[in-house]
């Protein structure tokens, strides 16, 4: 119930307005309920109705009827009657439709909300605390466990409006013969704990299937991303090993999800026969109630515990996903736990130079950077080499400020990067991944991925800038042209062009380029080379890379090794501070 009531305190507007409709609902359909047994008493020869007026109220909920339409100038007649019959269920019906269409209204809110929750979160961690999380968990998280989540709420939304019918019915029953509705009562409950054996196994199956869907996703996206290389050397049962025992254990704990619902349902039937009958024999052999009674009881207690066995079905389904909301919720949590902090509030500029001043940086207990020091005029380009694992990137994410040196400072012309609004400063930057994603879309969405504020005049010019333009103005649509999956309708240097007129579309004052040309062939790494010194003076530029052209295009190099920063190239000519720097070359 824990859950039902988070959800009742998270959305408190729908829930009164649901629970308001269920409430008239629920009235209504006693009002025609009592209609019926009203009229079923008339037929009775000596019967309930007529007892209970000359003696004041032994089927009270009658007497209330009959003056309220005494009220209204009209007789119990069978007609009218059946007409209070068919008004109650009618009234109820409208209500239900209120009842029902906010909560799936809601259900689509809780899904909804319960993912922005989770994408927001994560865009604001800590870039560290990012890295180490399972891109196929945080999707199924996304997918999977909201939906079930929302699940989880219809269930319990079906569950009180249930619930609230058979209190209604309740009522009724007590207002005719209460000892044989408590009695019944009593034996209802017993039942129903009696087959809560079942609930407890589909709340243990339905937290097995969370956990298993959580790995079994993380895995099967890491083997995904793999295939080619597994098919490559005919390899594909390595993937299907990996995943092959959790899909099993999976596959066994939805069986046993199957198993305890449909046995909840398999042993309802024949426990609600057995109280009927032992309602009956109680009312006959006990209480000798005449036959009119007894006819309204079993209807009414049959409609009763038929509500209250939905009730746990339903209570079932809610404890089978309620394990996605709460490890939803968890990972929500967790991710806003690790929000990035942001301290800076100047506004930046770059129109001296970016430089790292005495950093250092590190990985648990691997130093990376001891005491670095690096400098970037702005304007100009420079490149960084070194082997693998030197701190090439890190060198980049700590300019970005997705990292933050333990020891040393970042200066952006002459203020520290830590007074500095770190989102001002980031959308001043154009970056450029070493693993180039396209998306399935046209050359204009993949370069503005989606910005409405981006015209078709800004992506051309920035087509241009990145000296694929006249490329794509011979495509069939031109930059409405689809790239296809992972731009595979592209070569690697088309591709790694889109990548850089997306980082300069923007217009950004730096330029970030990691391992942007180790996947291209001699010529296409030229032409990318010949493009970034076009864009010298225009802005500054920083690119990180093994391959020799870089190096050889740049102004400037930089090489990293025991973690300190030594300068390799400077051809530039150029004040920083009031140190000069001539055109020399190392």
């Amino acid at each position: 119930m824990r859950l039902l009531i988070t959800f009742v305190r998270k959305y408190p507007r729908h829930s009164v307005i649901t629970l308001f409709a269920l409430l008239l609902a629920g009235a209504a359909e006693g009002f025609g309920i009592t209609g019926i047994l009203t009229l079923l008493s008339s037929i009775g020869g000596n019967g309930v109705l007529k007892d209970s007026l000359s003696k004041g109220g032994s089927f009270p909920l009658a007497h209330f009827l009959t003056n309220a339409l005494a009220a209204l100038g009209l007789s119990p007649t069978i007609g009218v009657l059946l007409a209070v019959l068919v008004v109650g269920f009618v009234v109820k019906s409208v209500f239900m439709l209120l009842a029902n269409k906010r909560v799936g209204y809601t259900v689509a809110h809780v899904a909804t909300d319960l993912r922005l929750a989770l994408l927001r979160a994560l865009l604001n961690t800590r870039w560290e605390y990012y890295l180490g999380q399972p891109v196929g968990a945080l999707a199924n998280s996304f997918a999977t466990e909201a939906s079930r989540a929302s699940q989880a709420y219809e269930s319990g939304a079906k569950m009180a409006a249930l619930l609230i019918q058979a209190i209604i019915y309740l009522i009724i029953g007590l207002s005719v013969s209460w000892k044989a509705m408590l009695t019944s009562m009593a034996a209802g409950v017993i039942i129903l704990y009696g087959l809560s054996h079942f609930v407890r196994m589909s709340r243990r199956a339905g937290s097995r299937q969370t956990s298993l869907l959580q790995s079994s996703l993380a895995r099967m996206t890491d083997s995904l991303q793999s295939i080619k290389p597994l098919k490559a050397m005919a390899r594909e049962e390595l993937a299907d090993a990996v995943l092959v025992t959790e899909t099993k254990l999976l596959n066994k704990a939805m069986k046993k999800d199957v198993f305890s619902k449909e046995a909840l349902k398999s042993f309802q039937e024949p426990m609600l026969t057995g109280l009927l009958a032992f309602g009956i024999f109680v009312a006959l052999d006990f209480l000798a109630l005449p036959l009119a009674s007894i006819m309204g009881l079993v209807f009414v207690i049959a409609s009763m515990v038929t509500k209250l066995n939905k009730v746990q079905q339903e209570y079932q389904k809610m404890v089978t996903y309620e394990s996605a909301y709460w490890s939803l919720q968890e990972k929500i949590k967790k991710a806003e736990h690790e929000q990035e902090k942001v301290f800076g509030t100047s506004t930046p500029s770059l129109e001296r130079s970016v430089r790292l001043d005495n950093v250092n940086f590190k990985y648990g207990k691997h130093w990376v950077l001891q005491e670095a020091s690096l400098e970037f005029p702005a304007g100009f380009f420079t490149a960084i080499t070194g082997s693998s694992g030197t701190g090439k990137t890190t060198v980049a994410d700590l300019l970005i400020g997705l990292l933050r040196p333990q020891k040393g400072q970042i200066w952006i012309d002459d203020q520290p990067l830590s007074t500095i609004d770190i989102r001002s400063w980031r959308r001043m930057i154009g970056y450029v991944p070493q693993e180039t994603l396209l998306l399935h879309d046209t050359v204009m969405r993949n370069v503005t991925l989606g910005a409405p504020e981006l015209s078709e005049k800004d992506v051309k010019n920035a087509l241009v800038a990145a000296g694929i333009g006249d490329f794509v103005a011979t495509m069939p649509q031109g930059m409405h042209t689809t790239v296809g999956e992972r731009g595979g309708k592209l070569s690697g240097g088309q591709r790694q062009r889109i990548a850089i007129a997306r980082a300069l579309v923007h217009n950004p004052s730096l330029l970030i380029l990691d391992e942007a040309t180790s996947g291209l062939d001699p010529e296409s790494e030229t032409r990318i080379c010949d493009t970034l010194r076009g864009l010298r003076g225009k802005l500054t530029i920083l690119a990180i890379s093994h391959q020799p052209a870089l190096i050889n295009a740049a102004d400037r190099g930089y090489r990293i090794q025991d973690g300190k920063a030594v300068l390799t190239v400077n051809r530039a000519d150029f004040e920083v501070g009031s140190e000069h720097i001539g055109a020399t070359q190392s």
